[in-house]
């Protein structure tokens, strides 16, 4: 009795390496799927902001906020803030004796945050603030 043959023939060989290259490819297709899938994006930025007491911010303060991109403003009459965040193309806006300034394209706002002079168009965004109970001051800039 002869032993049986075993090599393997070519067209086998070929079929079975055909086979395994493409389960590979599967399986690396599947990995950078779940990858994909699996994306963890940054979290949103909060929306708001704990100031501190009111009494931070007496009469004729002018605050900048910088983590809420925003500037408290007390005129003796009324607190408010505004954004900083230009509403031309969303430049940063600095403060200037007289109101702001975008120091991209030239924008300049009142003190109230209307437009003096453009390209913007449209007055710099007010955002809401909320004292507590407990004399605490909160931006909100949602």
């Amino acid at each position: 009795m002869e032993p049986p043959n075993s090599a393997i023939s070519r067209r086998s060989f070929l079929n079975l390496s055909w086979k395994a290259l493409l389960g590979l490819s599967g399986l690396l297709g599947l990995g950078g799927l779940l990858q994909y899938l699996g994306y963890q994006t940054e979290p949103s930025p909060p929306t708001k902001f704990n100031l501190g007491d009111i009494s931070n911010y007496p009469p004729g303060s002018r605050i900048i906020v910088p983590e809420a991109q925003a500037i408290v403003q007390n005129d003796s009459q009324a607190l408010w803030a505004l954004s900083l965040v230009c509403p031309h193309l969303g430049c940063t806006i600095e403060p200037v004796e007289d109101g702001f300034a975008c120091p991209c394209h030239g924008s300049k706002f009142y003190l109230n945050g209307a437009v003096r002079t453009g390209p913007a168009n449209k007055p710099m965004t007010e955002q809401r603030l909320e004292e507590t109970a407990d004399g605490k001051l909160i931006l909100h800039t949602d």
